[in-house]
């Protein structure tokens, strides 16, 4: 069987991970049987989540990912698609995951009272004498992390603008179709899903959650692929 490890479901969300749930969206289209069940990225191949895990092979990244479940098990994630809107498809995820992601993580990690509601609770689990210590270490690793990724060298109201052009592209690319590139969802709704559905989690008070509410295409796509892969998750 296969197995993904993940973080696990938090933030009304299936996982705070966006490229985690991309790769749980993946595996329920691909129809194969799959166990979730929680890792640890300070184990992982490439020292970040998820991982698949195909009968003793371990697939870091979600991209790999992809391309594994489409090689080895022979999944079309893009059945009737052309050319040119796979194409397009690639370029919207490759846009949400190097803009929107990191104007995500910018949210609940750099603005205070965003991390004390959701990822500090992910030390919990830590002794407490070490807690705050660990805390300190983590977030001053993100804030390097965005730093060098570039969107940490702006102000939070740069990035908010970066963040809300592209939900604001990928409401304009949706349009009035009911999934990104036409009536059918494909392997590129996992990614536009993912990134749009973290970005809108009702858990946080953001600008980038307002400025994805004011395009109405947006949370009813997220409503609709969410009902469609996690009906299980409260929100």
């Amino acid at each position: 069987m296969l197995v993904l490890e993940t973080f696990g479901p938090a933030f009304h969300l299936p996982d705070p991970s966006p490229f985690v749930t991309k790769a749980l969206v993946l595996l329920k289209m691909s129809g194969l049987e799959y166990e979730a069940r929680a890792g640890d990225p300070r184990k992982a191949p490439k020292g970040k989540m998820p991982v698949l895990y195909d009968d003793g092979e371990a697939i870091a990244d979600t991209t790999f990912i992809r391309w594994h479940l489409e090689a080895a098990h022979g999944i079309d994630f893009d059945p009737g698609l052309s050319d040119e809107q796979k194409a397009s498809g690639w370029l919207i995820e490759k846009a949400l995951e190097d803009n929107l992601y990191w104007a995500i993580v910018h949210e609940r990690w750099a603005v205070d009272e965003n991390f004390d509601k959701g990822p500090r609770n992910f030390f919990n689990v830590a002794p407490a004498p070490l807690r705050p210590i660990i805390v300190s270490m983590v977030r001053r690793q993100v804030r390097k992390d965005l730093h060098s990724q570039g969107i940490g060298r702006h102000d939070r109201a740069d990035i908010m603008r970066i963040g809300q052009k592209s939900l604001a592209s990928v409401a304009a690319l949706l349009g009035d179709k009911p999934f990104l590139l036409g009536d059918a969802p494909s392997g590129w709704d996992a990614s536009a899903y993912a990134f749009v559905e973290n970005a809108l989690s009702d858990y946080f008070e953001t600008d980038l959650r307002a400025a994805g509410e004011a395009h109405p295409n947006l949370p009813a796509y997220c409503a609709r692929m969410s009902k469609r892969y996690f009906p299980e998750i409260e929100r």
